[in-house]
């Protein structure tokens, strides 16, 4: 049985009668039940940065040397191939997939025709840099980039501080091949693919300049793990509150003393 630091603060209040032996028996039924509880909770809560290095390492090695990006490595991997005083981008391409839970299973495709267009990309001289972000592993980065599964992220990467240049571009999950995403390329994507200059830009952003967007990516993260019931009762007990405090004030601005020199009001 797995003993967790949150049972034991729970089962702190319990303590006081261990010892005693009438209720001993009822102590450990006690606990064994909250340790049970606390593992069901646990077990359904979703990693928030799942990485598998010796799978990310093979995928580096493979023919594809294609690289994974987690919420710990994006930004070093990123600017890995930036030479110094640079003033030609390096160019990054990085599927945005996910699994069951993020993609509804259908990601499989354009995952397949990336890793293919990866391979191809790799045995040519002057080919951009591929890379991917799997939103089922890394839900706290995708949150923080607001970033959609299905989606291909075009970086244009220069020495820092220069601003980064980032284009999307969305495919047909049913029906895109390796042959759309080399075309997307070799006819220039920026006359297909829409310029990034959101809220939630990963460099030029206002929450990245203020190194807000993970903290933000956290929270929405969060949020996603709540039940719709459970965040109608946040929403109903908020504005109960803010009722509350207005309809406080405005009794308090009724009771204010009559100024100096005017009569009070007749009861």
């Amino acid at each position: 049985m797995r003993f967790s630091t949150a049972s034991a603060i729970l089962s702190l209040p319990l303590l006081a009668v261990a010892d005693v032996p009438e209720y001993q028996a009822q102590f450990e039924n006690y606990l064994g039940q909250a340790q049970s509880f606390l593992g069901k909770i646990t077990d359904k809560i979703p990693h928030p940065n799942r990485h598998d290095p010796a799978a990310a390492a093979e995928a580096k090695a493979g023919p594809s040397n294609l690289d994974i990006l987690t919420l710990n490595n994006w930004k070093d991997t990123l600017y890995g191939p930036v030479k110094p005083g640079s003033t030609t981008p390096e160019e990054w391409w990085v599927l945005i997939t996910g699994g069951n839970k993020t993609c509804f299973g259908h990601c499989g495709r354009i995952e397949a025709a990336f890793n293919e267009t990866a391979e191809k990309w790799a045995a040519t001289p002057d080919a951009p840099h591929t890379a991917l972000l799997n939103c089922e592993n890394q839900p706290v980065l995708c949150n923080a980039w607001s970033a959609p599964v299905g989606a291909i992220w075009i970086f244009e990467i220069l020495p820092e501080p220069a601003p980064v240049d980032i284009w999307t571009k969305r495919f047909n999950m049913t029906t895109v091949t390796s042959d759309d995403i080399v075309a997307l390329r070799e006819e220039g994507f920026k006359s297909s693919a829409k310029l990034h200059d959101g809220f939630f830009h990963p460099f030029n952003g206002p929450l990245a300049k203020n190194g807000l967007a993970t903290p933000v990516g956290w929270i929405l993260w969060a949020f996603n793990l709540l039940p719709s019931w459970a965040f109608m009762i946040l929403v109903s007990i908020f504005s109960r509150t803010m009722m509350t405090n207005r309809l406080n004030q405005q009794m308090d601005g009724n009771r204010r003393p009559p100024a100096a020199g005017q009569a009070a009001p007749r009861r």
